[in-house]
């Protein structure tokens, strides 16, 4: 690897307005400030692009721009010498950078202060020792510079000349280290303990040792400076460990949130004690609540859920109560995240205080995540169970059909996991039955009562159900609306369903003497207010065509009758009373559906069958058991499922420790051996390996990075080196070629030609350019993919395959052949029944998709027979699966033939 930068390309010039080389030179050379500015901005563009313009105008920009005092010029300058080829072709130093050095020491001595900042900017990006020899002594005195802007710019140039020409400045970190301790502007203070730190970290901690008390009224850069010190010897330094600590926990208190936040990582990831950990969860708790940003918020509460990991003291504390205080921020994402976390930190001690407030927010916005959240709650703590329901069921009402929904949810779901709180449920139930508002949400209420409500409950359920269910079960006769039939016949009557207002309007009037006089006029509107809103819940569901929901009151009303002759038995009165009531409301109901024309011939089977068996004085067994066993146990049923897929999650995610993985006991450790471990939570570290693309756990696997994308075109050895790297942006393709001459020769008008197949089409042909000896250029093309058949094309395989094999190992074998994903979930998956059925899907990089479906059996010799049918917008994609598959199925017999001729 080579010390040469490398450099991206923004955007290349069009052809059009690409400079030429005799252009520039007599822009360079005739043109004033303001063109030589225009001048050299085409130029670097045309460097980075990678033209050979930078050496062949070297001279002209030394002799007619170098000269200039434009600030302007001079910043586009030291751009220009950063990016020059700077030796020849045999490796040595040009001779013209002697005058650039010569410059460049002129302006190191310049009397205005952002040319000499500028220029010592510019030495810290050089590399020769030839060409900084002679800017030693410039760099050395403006170390003692009066304007703060040179000093902290020398400073890093001193840095950079000990860093990698450490001969030439060998007593560096001492002549930083006096500088430091007089230094008062805290930006020079902080250069300054960067570079002891990096090069001499002695005297770094023998100057944090002197001004250790004044640390925390530093500037927050020095700070972040002392941060990343201490965390590295704290590892080396195991017996000053403790002082560093100290400091942490000072800077714990800083007004900066960068401060604070470097602080508390640093703080849990040198020490796990119980103090230190608590006061870091505090500290990103006020980050949580001073951080602006949103996205900064969400790096906090992953710290936080982190700590939480790995240090279980942190549940049951305070801060959970604190977190909440978040939920008053407006993005919905923050919330979520903060009740997930704050769930995550409840325990019995402090259970009832999180519902507590979790109740106060429940009247904002974002009602529906915290129902969800208290339902959480709820479920795990059976103790807040009572408060939360009795809560949470004044919203059944709510405008929002979500919340509404969530809340019913959750209330079934508490009816069945406490069997206490069920009378009281249901009786809060039938309060409320008029307030509701949905229609999912009265099925659920109806389903709740029909199933849990006890027998002695059963005359108020019914009353309830009279009630919301209006004027449809009153005797007088109705119309095909449900409107009584009276009502219409009364001529010039108002309807029911409207209200008569009557205005009055006063206005004044001129008669033709000229007096004045007063005009009052009485208006009646008919039918201002719509009183279709005021309907009970039920009567307007009905009237609006929702007969799935008189389907679900008449299994309700069923399983009232059936389960008060249980209770009663069936030829005592109240069952003969609750039998009479429930198919009055059930014959009513079906009279106004059937009228009404509204009801669809599923909801009238299932009136008429509750019908004729509440008709029976005795129902089978079989009817029985249905209707007042079999729904409950499957309610239970899937609750139990729901667990067990919960407590899997959760199993999964645990962290596994191994029988033989090592102990550590830092007591017992020597203190070399304390030295070179490093902590295993250091997440300073971690994220820094992760950035750097060296993480130990991604070993093996190819990294996703750029390098992955590029093609070789030609040979090493090749004349004329190429390489492409390949982006795909939908149905284009772009490549991006690297053209080098390896050669001692220019080669003009060198062409790159393409050629395409099936339907791939070359846009944009590359121009020819030229090359200079051992330089290079690139060029783009932009290729077309052409679309294929619009219809949906499937293609579909039969095949017996003569092997035995578990049809889960088969499905693997095939989602490896094809690169595809299983979209049907695994525990639908588990067991040996000897069929398989699973759906799988994948994309190209095009963006298409393509799904297949296998269907396969295994038969009693061994062999599995089956489908594999696949389905694609695209020709090309449903065959090339389908020869992929057939491919895979050959190798996979031959290799097993293969194994048995061996044997």
């Amino acid at each position: 690897m080579t010390d040469t930068a490398c450099y991206t390309v923004i955007r290349a010039l069009d052809s059009a307005d690409a400079p030429t080389l005799e252009s520039l030179k007599s822009a360079l050379e005739k043109g004033s400030d303001d063109v030589k500015i225009a001048t050299m901005k085409k130029l670097l563009r045309s460097m980075l692009n990678g033209e050979p313009y930078g050496t062949q105008l070297l001279m002209q920009v030394i002799r007619y721009v170098m000269p200039s005092r434009s600030k302007a010029l001079k910043k586009l300058l030291n751009l220009y010498w950063e990016v020059v080829p700077k030796h020849n072709a045999d490796g040595k130093l040009k001779q013209e950078m002697i005058l650039v050095c010569n410059a460049l020491r002129n302006d190191l001595q310049h009397p205005n202060e952002y040319i000499r900042g500028a220029s010592l900017r510019m030495v810290c990006k050089l590399r020769d020792a030839e060409l900084l020899e002679p800017l030693v002594p410039s760099c050395r005195q403006n170390l003692d510079h009066r304007h703060p802007y040179v000093r902290k710019n020398a400073i890093f140039a001193v840095y950079s000349l000990y860093k990698h020409n450490q001969v030439l400045f060998p007593d560096a970190p001492t002549r930083i280290a006096e500088l430091l301790t007089k230094e008062t502007d805290m930006a020079c203070r902080r250069n300054a303990f960067v570079m002891l730190q990096n090069t001499a970290p002695d005297l770094a901690i023998q100057y944090l040792a002197s001004v250790a008390a004044q640390i925390p009224t530093f500037d927050e850069h020095v700070q972040l400076a002392v941060i990343e010190l201490v965390r590295k010897e704290a590892r080396a330094n195991a017996d000053e460990r403790l002082k560093y600590l100290k400091l942490l926990y000072a800077l714990l208190g800083s007004p900066d949130l960068a401060v604070k936040y470097e602080a508390a990582s640093s703080l849990v990831s040198l020490t796990s004690a119980p103090e230190a950990v608590k006061a870091a969860a505090q500290c990103y708790v006020t980050l949580l609540h001073k951080a602006a940003d949103t996205n900064v918020k969400l790096i906090v509460l992953a710290r936080i859920r982190e700590l939480l990991d790995r240090h279980d003291r942190l549940a049951g504390d305070e801060l959970a109560l604190d977190l909440l205080r978040v939920l008053a921020r407006p993005t919905w994402k923050v919330r979520r995240t903060c009740c997930a976390v704050a769930l995550d930190m409840t325990t019995p001690r402090n259970v009832d205080q999180v519902v507590a407030v979790l109740k106060k927010e429940l009247a904002a916005e974002f009602r529906q995540l915290l129902i969800q959240t208290i339902h959480t709650c709820a479920v795990q703590f059976p103790s807040v169970a009572p408060s939360a329901v009795a809560t949470l069921m004044d919203f059944l009402g709510d405008s929002s059909n979500a919340s509404a929904v969530d809340v019913v949810a959750f209330v079934r779901e508490v009816v069945e996991r406490f069997p206490d709180l069920r009378a009281e449920i249901v009786t809060k139930l039938v309060a409320s039955l008029n307030d509701l508002k949905s229609g999912k949400v009265a099925r659920g209420a109806l389903w709740i009562m029909g199933e849990y409500a006890p027998a002695e409950l059963v005359p108020a359920v019914i009353d309830a159900i009279q009630t919301s269910l209006g004027e449809i079960v009153r005797m007088e006769s109705t119309t095909a609306t449900g409107e009584p039939a009276s009502a219409s016949s009364v001529p010039n009557s108002p309807r029911p369903g409207s209200l008569s207002v009557t205005t009055t309007t006063t206005t004044s009037k001129v008669l033709a003497d000229g007096s004045y006089a007063t005009q009052t006029a009485l208006t009646t509107a008919a039918g201002a207010i719509d009183l279709a809103k005021r309907k009970p819940p039920l009567q307007a569901l009905l009237h609006n065509g929702d007969y799935f929901t008189g389907a679900v009151l008449a299994t309700c009303l069923t399983k009232l009758v059936l389960r008060v002759r249980a209770a009663e038995g069936a030829d005592s009165p109240a069952a003969h009373k609750t039998a009479a009531d429930g198919m009055w409301i059930l014959s009513h109901v079906l009279r106004h559906g059937l009228a009404s024309g509204a009801m669809d011939e599923d909801s009238r089977d299932r009136v008429t069958q509750c019908l004729a068996t509440m008709a029976e004085e005795q129902a089978p067994r079989d009817v029985q058991d249905v209707y007042l066993a079999s729904c409950r146990s499957a309610f239970a049923r899937l609750l139990a499922v729901q667990d067990k897929t919960k407590s899997a999650s959760a199993a999964k995610n645990a962290p596994v420790v191994q029988v033989e993985d090592p102990i550590s006991f830092g007591v017992l450790k020597r203190v070399a051996a304390a030295a070179e471990d490093r902590l295993d939570d250091d997440d300073y570290e971690r994220d820094l390996t992760r950035a750097t693309g060296r993480d130990a756990s991604t070993a093996g696997v190819a990294p996703d990075n750029k390098l992955n994308r590029v093609v070789q075109l030609t040979g090493f050895s090749d004349p004329v080196y190429a390489e492409a790297y390949v982006t795909v942006h939908q149905f284009d393709i772009v490549l991006d070629v690297l053209i080098v001459n390896q050669t001692t020769s220019t080669l003009q008008n060198l062409a790159l030609e393409f050629a395409t197949l099936g339907d791939l089409k070359l846009v944009e042909r590359p121009q020819a350019v030229n090359l200079a000896p051992k330089s290079y250029h690139t060029v783009k093309a932009h290729i077309k993919v052409a679309s294929t058949e619009t219809g949906v094309i499937s293609a579909t395989s039969s095949m017996t395959w003569a092997r035995s094999m578990r049809l889960r190992a088969y499905l693997k074998q095939v989602m490896a052949a094809t690169n595809m994903a299983c979209l049907t979930p695994d525990h639908a998956l588990e067991g040996d029944c000897g069929v398989l059925a699973a759906n799988l899907y994948a994309k190209s990089v095009f963006g298409e998709d393509a799904l297949a479906n296998l269907c396969v059996e295994r038969t009693a010799p061994g062999s599995i027979v089956g489908h594999i049918r696949i389905r694609s917008k695209t020709q090309g994609i449903a065959l090339a699966l389908g020869d992929k598959i057939t491919l895979s199925q050959k190798n996979a017999a031959n290799a097993a033939a293969a194994a048995a001729a061996a044997v």
